[in-house]
């Protein structure tokens, strides 16, 4: 098994150091928070869209470092994504953590430095958080384009 210390990574270290994106839009197309009651931490997503492709992002990260590293992770890489793609890698990580998936591949690649989190399972939830922030982000922006769908709370 792999050590708890042994997750914290100077690579992992230096990609929670290097977020980017840490302002909020101003006018977004799409806003969401997550927050894990396990450990406390909070993401706050906004989302700018051209159609289904992110063309602007904006987040807060009040987190522990995995909560940081993974949302890092997904900012430097999230702009020209679409929201499939970004639905598809937060599965993706879902599963390798959850499952003994693989981890995401491609310009996502980074993110399989969090694939050592797997055996600590309070350690998901965190890792998991920004995911959790886009994706009820996503569903809001869906709900408000069809007012017969009741609305999800960020």
């Amino acid at each position: 098994m792999t050590e708890l210390n042994d997750i914290y990574s100077t690579k992992l270290l230096d990609l929670a150091a290097d977020m980017p994106l840490v302002e909020r839009l101003s006018e977004p197309d799409a806003s969401a928070t997550a927050h894990s009651k396990l450990c406390g931490s909070t993401i706050s997503v906004d989302l700018q869209l051209d159609g289904d492709t992110v063309t602007g992002f904006g987040q807060t990260v009040k987190a522990c470092l995995l909560g940081q590293a993974s949302a890092s992770i997904v900012a430097h890489q999230i702009i020209g994504a679409t929201i499939d793609e970004v639905a598809a890698v937060g599965a993706t990580m879902r599963e390798m953590l959850k499952n003994e998936g693989t981890p995401p591949d491609g310009r996502w690649a980074d993110l399989a430095l969090l694939e050592p989190v797997r055996p600590y399972k309070s350690r998901h939830a965190s890792t998991l958080l920004i995911f959790e922030a886009i994706d009820k982000a996503i569903a809001a922006r869906e709900d408000n384009a069809n007012p017969s769908v009741a609305a999800v709370s960020a």
